[in-house]
């Protein structure tokens, strides 16, 4: 986890209980979607937008093998139908959950959907865009100031990608590769 942490985010452990079991329980809503999407064929990712009430306006989970859609990650799909949910693309009253930290396509549209708060599970040492790799949110080409916890059920999340990518990798050891025309040629 990054040391320099922006004045915007707010480490989960410095939450109230209170606000850290409320957290906690959208997330297990995105791990739910998560597992679904793993079992589906999809890198395991949930997201859920929490809107105005406190109710969930959109969930979702990867779903780019399903569609054959670059752009189908949970994050991307929750925004679009939490905006026609509310019949408005400014998401500022609402709060997204998703399990991994957002890529930098999905933070470039979380940034622009001016969202209210993002919650997410686990860092990607990989491509994570919000603060693990890049931190386009806090960048001088955001034009919003997007606020963020991060590490909420931090653990759960991180295992159930690692598990899902090590079963991937015991399957594909298992089953020959079959090899294309140019590949024998």
């Amino acid at each position: 986890m990054p040391d320099d942490l922006s004045s915007h985010d707010l480490p989960s452990q410095e939450l109230a209980d209170e606000t850290a079991l409320h957290h906690q329980r959208w997330m297990r809503r995105a791990l739910e979607l998560a597992e679904a999407a793993g079992a589906a064929g999809d890198v395991p990712v949930g997201a859920v937008v929490v809107g105005p009430g406190d109710r969930a306006i959109a969930e979702v989970g990867n779903r780019r093998e399903q569609d054959q859609d670059p752009t189908a990650h949970a994050e991307v799909l929750a925004l679009r139908e939490a905006a026609r949910q509310l019949g408005n693309w400014h998401l500022n009253d609402c709060t997204l959950y998703v399990t991994l930290e957002p890529c930098p396509m999905c933070a470039g549209a979380i940034v622009l959907s001016r969202l209210g708060l993002l919650v997410y599970g686990t860092h990607d040492p990989k491509s994570g865009a919000v603060r693990s790799v890049l931190n386009l949110p806090d960048g001088p080409a955001s034009n919003h100031r997007l606020r963020v916890v991060t590490g909420i059920l931090a653990e759960p999340c991180r295992q159930q990608l690692q598990q899902w990518f090590q079963q991937r990798r015991q399957a594909q050891r298992r089953s020959p590769r079959t090899m294309t025309p140019t590949e024998l040629s």
